[in-house]
């Protein structure tokens, strides 16, 4: 009897056990070999601060960890199954046909999940975005908002209603970032044509660069607002365009402020805003035809 059991031991159990404390130092081993790989891949670039970049990293690696780990515990569990004498050629072949039927019933979920994985590793956007994604069944106009969240199956958005829309990863195949590393700031102003256009471009550029002095806005702007060209001819005036380059999100706030700060620097000056025109043609009457 003692004999049997060791035997046992020697030729079920001891290999068993030599195989799981093997998994543990490769699954240790592959953990940090993905660390290092996906650290030294990621950069940032100039406009993704260190803290993004690396928020982007422990993603990506808690993506790859996850993955790594269940194909190495499926293949600890082939081991073990061969170990113990298991037909695994029969139970691959039950399980095969239920494989069938759920891979057919499940192509959404893995299209889902690989399209996540692209859109983590690509850094299509991130948590506190601005997108629109369209296409699939969301709709031609997209679903939009805020990205409050991002897992491999899906993502979701809160709009400005405070409506949380939850879109599967695979159905987005358009997907526009409005605040990918960083935003502009556009604003267009109508001047009449009257206006000096040389002095409307030096209050622009003023303002612009008044505005890197508020506390409020400096840290958020990458380029200053400034005059950009003139940008067409309306029916009462001149259009003329402004153009910032700012950080993400923050683009609606500093051009609402330009906004306000050029008004009022354009209310002593040479320059003024448009104003809609009408022209009125006087119907003839009876003594202006007996006139005529």
């Amino acid at each position: 009897m003692h004999i049997h059991y060791h035997q046992l031991f020697t030729d079920h159990f001891l290999p068993i056990i030599i195989t799981v404390l093997a998994a543990f130092v490769v699954r240790t081993a592959g953990r940090n070999l993905i660390d290092r790989l996906v650290r030294r891949a990621v950069r940032a670039d100039r406009y993704e601060s260190k803290v993004e970049e690396l928020k982007r990293e422990n993603t990506i690696i808690s993506i790859f960890h996850t993955t790594f780990s269940f194909a190495l515990w499926v293949i600890v569990a082939l081991v073990v199954l061969t170990l113990l004498n298991v037909n695994l050629a029969a139970l691959l072949a039950g399980a095969g046909v239920f494989g069938v039927i759920i891979g057919l019933g499940a192509q959404n979920t893995i299209k889902d999940f690989l399209a996540g994985i692209f859109i983590l590793s690509e850094n299509q956007y991130r948590v506190g975005d601005i997108v629109t994604l369209s296409g699939g069944t969301t709709g031609a106009a997209g679903a939009s908002g805020v990205v409050e969240e991002i897992t491999l199956r899906i993502t979701k958005l809160r709009d400005l209603n405070g409506t949380l829309n939850v879109v599967r990863n695979g159905e987005a195949t358009i997907i526009t970032n409005r605040t990918f590393k960083y935003s502009t700031v556009v604003v267009d102003v109508t001047v009449s044509f009257e206006s000096d256009l040389h002095e409307a471009e030096k209050i622009i550029n003023r303002v612009g660069l008044e505005m890197l002095e508020v506390d409020k806005w400096k840290p958020l702007f990458i380029e200053p607002i400034s005059y950009l060209r003139t940008e067409d001819f309306a029916e009462n005036g001149i259009i003329v365009r402004c153009y910032g380059k700012v950080k993400p999100a923050s683009q609606w706030d500093i051009a609402g402020d330009f906004r306000r700060r050029l008004s009022v620097a354009l209310k002593d000056s040479a320059v003024s805003f448009a104003l809609p025109q009408r022209i009125l043609h006087e119907a003839p009457t009876e003594k202006s035809a007996k006139k005529h």
